[in-house]
């Protein structure tokens, strides 16, 4: 007979009883998290029959569309805080500014930044969608968090993570100690272990890139994409392109089967796209802990020095020789 499956929880018990001083409140927020999922989840699954799908008519502090679920997923992640005893203040790409929760202080010793629902463009077209998240510690008790608090290093997560919406859900997250991922069993409603202590090839075949993009990079990211498409046996070129639209799918993609996600710095707009404290921190966390590498192309993210909430960097993220091999020709070495 097969062993049962662990379930998130079960596994975070198991967890917390290697850690002697560990007193439940990060088992908590994981499983808050792992709550916030199966909500969007639910949400998503009935997105074209509730009338949710579409913008708003409103833009975030990004300047981009606001889309109806990327305001309800954002909306789902604060209630699901509200009074918990565990998050005292709280990031979101959708929102300008830090949500501090003060009825949550000063009991609680986390610290919460997130993207809500990465990949939003693809919500009218069933494509995969995610959301991402990073935890941070916060244990001062003379004063509340402020913004200045939300501003650390990627080396300073406690944990980061992702839940990846597609064909099932599932729910990806490292605490410093390995990549765990989780998928839902919608029938019993439970996060089932499904990839324990995930591992990324050092070398893939597949690279993810909006090429529409090309003509605003620089020559060094250029000759890089067309190295990728040169045939050569014994480096596995060509790579096959696969691009999603949703950092999280295509990153996912790439941590199960190895390869290179870029979203870089253009000629014109060197500091990039993505978001620094939402996306490229704990994304970076969770390949680097699964013994892969993320890097603007000239320096490592998780040791970049936040400057301001809404940050932007470049992001080459991936298999560990192939994030090496785009380092050598965004510097000139190749």
């Amino acid at each position: 007979m097969g062993q049962f499956p662990l379930t998130l929880s079960r596994f975070i018990i198991r967890s917390q009883a290697e850690h002697p001083g560990a007193t439940g409140e990060f088992s908590s927020l994981l499983s808050q998290i792992g709550l916030v999922g199966k909500v969007i989840a639910h949400d998503l699954r009935r997105a074209g029959l509730i009338n949710i799908l579409g913008t708003t008519g409103e833009t975030n502090v990004q300047g981009e569309t606001v889309k109806k679920l990327d305001e309800i997923a954002n909306d789902t992640f604060l209630r699901a805080f509200q009074g918990d005893g565990l998050v005292c203040a709280l990031g979101s790409e959708e929102m300008e500014q830090m949500v501090s929760l003060p009825e949550n202080w000063p009991q609680g010793k986390y610290m919460l930044l997130f993207d809500p629902l990465d990949g939003s463009s693809n919500t009218d077209c069933n494509m995969p969608l995610g959301s991402i998240f990073s935890v941070l510690k916060y244990t001062r008790a003379d004063r509340p968090p402020t913004e200045g608090d939300l501003l650390k290093k990627g080396v300073e997560q406690v944990a980061a993570g992702y839940l990846l919406f597609g064909s099932s859900t599932m729910l990806v997250y490292t605490a410093g100690h390995g990549v765990h991922g989780f998928t839902l069993d919608p029938g019993i409603g439970e996060y089932l272990l499904s990839h324990e202590r995930m591992q990324i090839p050092e070398r893939g075949k597949v690279y993810a890139v909006n090429e529409g993009n090309r003509h605003k990079w620089t020559p060094g990211m250029q000759r890089y994409i067309e190295f990728l498409k040169t045939p050569d046996k014994a480096t596995g070129r060509p790579y096959s392109g696969r691009y999603s639209g949703c950092l999280v799918a295509d990153v996912h993609r790439i941590l199960l089967g190895g390869g290179v996600y870029l979203y870089p710095g253009e000629v014109d707009k060197p500091e990039g796209k993505l978001r620094l404290l939402y996306e490229a921190n704990p994304l970076g966390l969770v390949v680097e802990q699964a013994g892969g590498r993320a890097s603007t192309g000239t320096m490592r993210i998780l040791d970049i020095e936040p400057k301001k909430l809404h940050q932007r960097v470049p992001l080459i993220i991936g298999s560990r020789d192939d994030v090496e091999t785009v380092e050598a020709f965004t510097q000139g070495r190749a």
